[in-house]
């Protein structure tokens, strides 16, 4: 049994887990004498996870009789959001079971698989205005209709669609996401986001419906964005203008690219995180593509990005923590406990608690439901709405890139891939990165939105360490063995050239286009 130690007492436990990742519902249990494999869902074996202790020493038994903690909770966990507690916690949970909450997501190398969600904004081909609920409704119901999606239902409001591993859903402005599924390789990567592209263009051209890559709306003020019918959103719309002063824009005009990406050990896990974060600004420069707001130029290349920095400063940022030698799956558990929460989820409906803790809900000391513990469908609720350049959850999401065109959609997982799934490249990634100090990872974090690949960085320009780490994020892919470096194509010539997307779009908009921003929704129409 493989441990991995480091400062602090060890933790340990063993776990099978029978479960279907990104977005599904999962079984966490013990499974004794029986063939996995002839069960439903996906089998992944971590016979042993660790996770270190600052404090005190803590084993997480598991009940082998059963699907249970042996301390006496449920242990059906499901994905976010929402979730349903689908059974009341018998005993407190703590931080402990929190902690093994993420470790739980510890997954061997042959099992790490790749997830990529990407945001836009649905317009009306004649108006360019953004869709309405009701539109979208008739685009969701003939999605499901023609391409045999299942319909995701919150009261009377059709919110999203799901098949498989996939599923389609709704930000507070309208904008359609689509949550791939786990996929092996690129490859696959790509035909989904083509797939799914298919399916809605086919659907939506009909009904007069067009999308835009983009990463932020750059026609339509705030209050020409529809509201979607989810409760969560009104609770943060309510909120945000609490925290920050960018928040309702964050929600109803921005559109990002992301990518889901495995760990198989907490020490993986922070070397990831930490070679994520550091990179974060290069990634934004790479994708910036929101230099639009009310149809003029906005003063930034990532509006988006820029956005986050003034959203809610709890539940945001670069999280200089991470590179912290104390650092692991406790650490980050702390830092979730006082964000503060939005809601709690019971019987379908939405209740709001924004402004306490989830370290106050352990204690049972929630005035939104005064008494009642949380239980770890809540945890996963609560994690889902903590939003800093990475994020960790059972794997880490990369977050700092503008939404695109279809080609940068397949480019984004494959710039994180080849640096992250690869030893060699992240270990020169890391190298890389040792000396940057807090105040430098900050500049860039604030600067890359404004200035992109030109941000002075030490001796030169930002563009100059993205050339070495394109070259990384190259190599590793072709060690990979899959033929998927053609993948970064797309962001070679912006590195190449020091020309962010939105620069050339810029350009467009002074020149060819004669200052209107109109001509955009053709320009970057999927």
């Amino acid at each position: 049994m493989a441990l991995i130690s480091r400062t602090g007492s060890l933790h340990c436990f063993r776990t099978k887990i029978i479960r279907s990742e990104y977005g599904q519902n999962v079984i966490l249990s013990m499974v004794n004498n029986v063939d996995a494999y002839k069960m439903k869902g996906n089998f992944v074996g971590c016979s042993s996870l660790s996770y270190n202790s600052a404090k005190k020493s803590h084993i997480l038994h598991i009940n082998c009789g059963g699907a249970g903690w042996k301390r006496g909770h449920s242990v059906i966990v499901g994905a976010s959001p929402p979730t349903e507690d689908a059974v009341v916690a018998t005993k407190p949970l703590t931080k402990e079971d929190l902690v093994g909450y993420l470790a739980s997501g510890c997954k061997p190398k042959e099992k790490w698989r790749i997830g990529t969600e990407h945001e836009k904004f649905g317009f009306e081909f004649g108006t360019l205005r953004p869709m309405r609920y009701e539109q979208i409704a008739d685009l969701l119901n003939g999605i499901a209709e023609r391409f045999d999606w299942d319909k995701i239902m919150e009261g009377e409001y059709i919110i999203g669609l799901k098949q498989g591993k996939q599923s389609i859903s709704l930000e507070p402005g309208g904008q359609f996401e689509l949550s791939g599924a786990p996929l092996e390789t690129l490859h696959q990567t790509c035909a989904e986001v083509n797939s799914h592209l298919y399916q809605v263009k086919a659907v939506a051209e009909e009904m007069g419906i067009g999308f835009l890559g983009i990463g932020f709306q750059p026609k339509w003020g705030i209050k020409d964005i529809p509201v979607m019918p989810k409760g969560r959103y009104e609770i943060m719309k309510n909120y945000m203008p609490k925290v920050g002063s960018l928040g309702l824009d964050m929600m109803f005009r921005t559109c990002t690219v992301q990518v889901n990406l495995d760990f198989s050990s907490e020490a993986d896990m922070i070397r990831k995180f930490r070679a994520g974060l550091a990179l974060q600004p290069i990634a934004t420069a790479l994708f910036a593509n929101s230099p639009f707001t009310e149809g003029k130029p906005n003063g930034f290349v990532s509006m988006r990005s820029h956005i986050w920095t003034d959203t809610d400063r709890n539940r945001t940022g670069m999280l200089p923590f991470v590179f912290d030698d104390s650092f692991g799956f406790e650490q980050y558990v702390d830092y979730a406990l006082d964000v503060p929460m939005y809601f709690v989820y019971r019987e379908k409906k939405y209740i709001d608690c924004t402004g306490m803790t989830f370290r106050d809900f352990l204690a049972g000391r929630l005035p939104c439901i005064p008494g009642e513990l949380p239980t770890l469908d809540d945890w996963e609720n609560h994690l889902t709405t903590i939003f800093p350049e990475v994020r960790l959850k059972r794997y880490l999401e990369m977050r700092g890139a503008d939404g695109g065109p279809w080609r940068r959609l397949c480019a984004l997982p494959a710039f994180w891939v080849g640096i992250l799934y690869d030893e060699v490249s992240l270990q020169n990634v890391l190298d890389l990165t040792a000396d940057w100090m807090q105040e430098e990872r900050q500049m860039l974090r604030n600067k890359v939105p404004v200035t992109g690949l030109k941000t002075p960085f030490r001796d030169g320009l930002l563009r100059h360490v993205a050339e070495d780490v394109l070259k990384l994020a190259k190599d590793g892919l072709e060690r990979r063995g899959f033929k998927e470096s053609g993948f970064l194509n797309e962001v070679a010539e912006v590195v190449r050239t020091g020309v962010t997307p939105a620069e050339k779009l810029l350009e467009l908009y002074n020149g060819k286009w004669g200052q209107n921003i109109d001509p955009v929704f053709e320009e970057l129409l999927y």
